[in-house]
């Protein structure tokens, strides 16, 4: 703490991002990262990308990657925005578009950096508790506001609103921003994107952290309408033109170009978590249904903490969020075979 910080800086409470330990022949299950390594196209440009090039400022619009993500989405180059990670992303858009006289909604347990961004915004917000099943229950967002936003599927519950329930929102508030946080559709959730044309209030985030394997690239992207497009933009080029490196943007475009990987990669996830849900389930765990690279499991009778402790002092580290409704669960990051298998082996030794 220091006498010199702005009266902002002492009331913050920053997010917390997953621990990152040094550990040797550490299980890390603890933050999404994908198991598999991103493909070898995009290495591969990432390399080419590291060039004598670097001298010079990357292309501000990252019009090459906009190009490309466009294609892939079938939108056009005027409704995409790219930035470092998808946080950033977020953090633009809290800025640009989720800041009204009227609060911002959000579920009660969803993604943490969302209250840090209101509070570091000054964006009023309220939560929405989720249903006992740990669902969003869109129903309960008839309620005066001035914006929403909810991860589709939900972290840390990994539970998934369906399109038609999305679409269904977009219809009974549209007079409002609403954005979808679609950090793990690709796992088996219904994107919103292809709702973006008729619902100009719509703004979807992606990040190719998690089903591309990209979390040490930060490459985020947003889809919606053009004007809300502008609006981020302006909220960018005012903090920084160049969020993107060159070896991000290549990298990041030979990733989308490499589907026959992606799908593949996404596949074996979703096998993963097949199994990892049986395993869970075999020793006492219930989860709700992930469609995301993760489990979200609670014990029917031994303590979150103490779980938690025991699986790291075995070497395997997963995630434990300390707050009402939730500090008994734990979120699992599906990893390879062999991480589930020394997991489950783990769970063995302590649950006798």
């Amino acid at each position: 703490m220091s006498r010199f910080w702005s009266p902002l800086v002492h009331a913050l409470h920053p997010y917390v991002p997953g621990e990152q330990p040094k550990i040797a022949d550490l299980v890390k299950l603890n933050t999404n990262e994908s198991p598999y390594g991103p493909s070898p196209k995009a290495v591969e440009a990432i390399a080419a990308g590291a060039d004598d090039a670097l001298r010079l400022y990357p292309d501000p619009t990252s019009s090459a990657l906009r190009e490309t993500l466009a294609a892939y989405h079938g939108v056009g180059v005027d409704q995409v925005f790219v930035g470092n990670g998808s946080d950033e992303v977020l953090a633009h858009a809290f800025r640009a578009l989720l800041g009204h006289d009227a609060p911002l909604l959000f579920p009660d347990i969803t993604y943490s950096f969302y209250p840090t961004y209101c509070r570091l915004f000054d964006v009023a917000y309220e939560t929405v508790p989720l249903a006992d099943d740990l669902s969003v229950r869109t129903d309960d967002y008839r309620r005066p506001s001035g914006a929403i936003i909810i991860a589709n599927p939900n972290a840390p519950t990994g539970v998934a609103l369906t399109r038609a329930q999305i679409a269904r929102l977009l219809a009974e508030h549209p007079d409002k921003p609403v954005v979808i946080d679609e950090a793990y559709v690709d796992f088996g959730g219904e994107s919103a994107i292809a709702l973006v044309a008729d619902h100009p209030n719509l703004l979807v985030v992606q990040t190719m952290s998690k089903s591309r394997a990209l979390a040490g690239l930060r490459v985020g992207y947003a889809v919606g309408d053009a004007a809300l497009i502008e609006g981020l933009t302006r909220v960018k080029d005012s903090f920084n033109s160049y969020p993107l490196g060159r070896p991000a943007q290549a990298g990041a475009i030979a990733s989308i170009e490499d589907e026959a990987f992606f799908q593949d990669s996404r596949a074996r996830v979703i096998a993963g978590r097949r199994r990892l849900v049986e395993g869970l389930e075999a020793r006492g765990f219930s989860a709700p249904t992930s469609s995301a690279n993760f489990v979200f499991a609670r014990h029917a009778s031994r303590p979150g903490a103490e779980l938690a402790a025991e699986l790291r002092a075995r070497g395997v580290i997963v995630r434990r969020f300390d707050a009402p409704r939730i500090a008994d669960h734990l979120r699992i990051t599906v990893g390879t075979d062999g991480q589930i298998d020394r997991l489950l082996g783990a769970l063995d030794e302590i649950l006798g």
